[in-house]
């Protein structure tokens, strides 16, 4: 993958199960999440205060792959999370700091698939998407994050 990617697509849910909706941009907020979304706002699922939950992303190569070995069609916003990316290996930016459009973020650990999204789906999306399932990422700064934008590593000043 190359190392700069962009955001293919941004989604946000108000609330745990809530249906997820397509925005063009979405201002994040340091250290809470994207303004409007159920984990900003306290109402997420997984609403325990133990693990980061700012933003959330995925490759839309992962949901491709989905597709072509496992016959399993996945719509971006389908996977619940926030922004899905293009041309940028998200395995890879675990405890390194990044950019998605003006926010600087932290990714905290990879964002494996669980039951929930299987039971919401209604598809068999556990095994299949093992280490594929995107990242979680603190937000260390704050910015917008627009459709189109690019997603890439920090350099050493930033």
């Amino acid at each position: 993958m190359a190392t700069v990617g962009s955001v293919e697509a941004i989604h946000i849910a108000t609330a745990a199960g809530a249906p997820v909706r397509p925005v063009d941009e979405i201002r994040t907020i340091a250290g809470v999440g994207l303004e409007g979304d159920r984990y900003a706002d306290g109402r997420g699922h997984y609403q325990d205060g133990r693990v980061s939950r700012d933003l959330t992303l995925i490759e839309a190569e992962a949901l491709e792959a989905l597709a072509r070995e496992h016959g399993i069609a996945l719509a971006p916003g389908e996977t619940r999370r926030n922004v899905t990316t293009r041309g940028v290996g998200l395995n890879e930016l675990v405890g390194r700091r990044f950019w998605v459009g003006e926010a600087l973020c932290l990714g905290t650990r990879l964002c494996e698939p669980c039951q929930y999204l299987a039971d919401l789906t209604g598809k068999p999306l556990l095994r299949p998407l093992v280490h594929r399932g995107g990242l979680r990422a603190d937000i260390v700064r704050g910015g917008l994050i627009r459709s189109g934008d690019q997603v890439r590593p920090t350099n050493e000043t930033e």
